[in-house]
């Protein structure tokens, strides 16, 4: 007769659909894939291995790495987090190379969600389902219009690098860029998605001459159009040009720590330091880019007198919400610069709160103060290491920026 404990071990991995000897996922390069909508699957690769005995989920894009290693079970599902940002993949083992699930990404709601599957065997990102083998020139750098036509159009820098019928680059915009893209050309077709658990970014053209006109889908809950024409010339605004200060009054604000504490600045604790105030959110890619630099930063100048100051602006219903995503925020990513709860994910509440600035347009936003508390520069959205040289010069200057203010008595 088989043990109480036995039959119990039997019926949970029955539970999975799989006896339980081959309670296994397979190790190795995965396709995986988030079903956007009837017609659009975005895909992207996912490794799966064993460390010490516990697996390990990596997603990836291009050059960027995602480690997902909390692995938990919840019924009948298996369930991965999201090591920065407030989404999970839920799915079931339908064998040991094939996984099916979805994507819940909290910080849309705690019901968005959007279909997941990952299948042993990887080749390429997408698949050419043309048959067509020729490439055209794609690698550069493009002049690129987003919503054209409307009301809404913005301009951003499309830079691709090609290897064959690989694909990989970003888009930068005034406001951010978009993060790791990869993919694959097939004839004139360009196919590009970027999965990081906070967007799923699925960008389809055709080249027609020296152009390309395309779709742009962003998780489920957007879809639009964009067009791009070749162009080594062509420049966005500069980012230290688009917000500004509109008073010569001294710079400050009162809010609330992570604690619930009043906090007024200036005061005492920045007097005679050199200070950078973030306005940002853990939602957002961008923010947490710009945050793993600031954090480099910090290590660097803290030393010599350089403060920072960072402001989340989040998804939630109360403060204590706000307050929870800001603080785990502060510890997975070790960070010991000072944290502040704006409050809701609202652009127009953080212009209201800053209203000596023109208008908060994007998160993140920065601004810098010298020794005697003066606005030097404020610097709108943040183009991380996915823009490659873009982000390399805008550190370097930065730093000397720091450097100098640092140095002023």
């Amino acid at each position: 007769m088989k043990s109480i404990f036995t039959y119990s071990f039997l019926l949970l991995f029955a539970k999975f659909g799989i006896a339980h000897q081959d309670f296994r996922i397979k190790e190795g390069n995965w396709s995986a894939k988030l079903l956007l909508n009837e017609k659009d699957e975005l895909p992207f690769k996912l490794i799966i291995q064993k460390v010490k005995s516990k697996y390990q989920f990596i997603i990836c894009n291009a050059s960027e790495k995602i480690t997902l290693t909390d692995l938990e079970k919840k019924g009948d599902s298996l369930i991965v987090s999201f090591p920065t940002f407030n989404s999970k993949l839920f799915f079931k083992i339908h064998t040991k190379k094939e996984l099916k699930g979805y994507w819940l990404n909290y910080n849309k709601s705690n019901n968005y969600k959007i279909p997941f599957s990952a299948y042993f065997n990887y080749e390429t990102r997408f698949s050419n389902q043309t048959n067509d083998t020729q490439t055209s020139i794609i690698n550069g750098k493009w002049k690129v219009i987003f919503d054209p036509n409307t009301n809404d159009a913005y301009p951003s820098i499309g830079l691709f690098s090609q290897n064959n019928q690989s694909i990989s680059g970003t888009f930068l915009t005034e406001t951010g860029d978009y993060r790791y893209l990869e993919g694959n050309q097939f004839g004139n077709q360009l196919f590009l998605s970027c999965f990081d658990g906070s967007h799923a970014f699925l960008f389809v053209a055709e080249l027609k001459n020296d152009s390309l006109k395309g779709r742009f889908l962003s998780g489920k809950h957007f879809e639009g159009l964009w067009e791009a024409t070749k162009n080594d010339s062509f420049q966005l605004n500069d980012p230290y040009s688009i917000t500004k200060i509109q008073t010569t009054e001294p710079f400050h604000f009162q809010l609330k720590d992570i604690n619930g504490k009043d906090f007024s600045f200036p005061n005492q604790q920045f007097e005679n330091k050199v200070v950078i105030i973030q306005i940002m959110g853990t939602w957002c890619p961008n923010c947490m880019d710009e945050t793993r630099y600031y954090k480099e930063l910090y290590e660097k100048y803290h030393s010599k007198g350089l403060e920072i100051i960072s402001i989340g602006y989040e998804v939630g219903a109360t403060f204590e919400d706000y307050a929870k995503k800001i603080a785990l925020l502060k510890e997975r990513l070790n960070l010991n610069f000072t944290f502040l709860v704006g409050g809701n994910a609202s652009k127009s509440l953080a212009s209201e709160q800053f209203s000596m600035l023109n208008e908060v347009i994007s998160f993140p936003t920065s601004i810098f103060l010298n020794k005697d508390g003066i606005v030097k520069r404020v610097h709108t959205g943040f183009n991380g290491p996915g823009t490659g040289e873009y982000y390399t010069e805008y550190v370097e200057k930065t730093n000397l920026l720091i450097e100098a203010m640092l140095m002023e008595k």
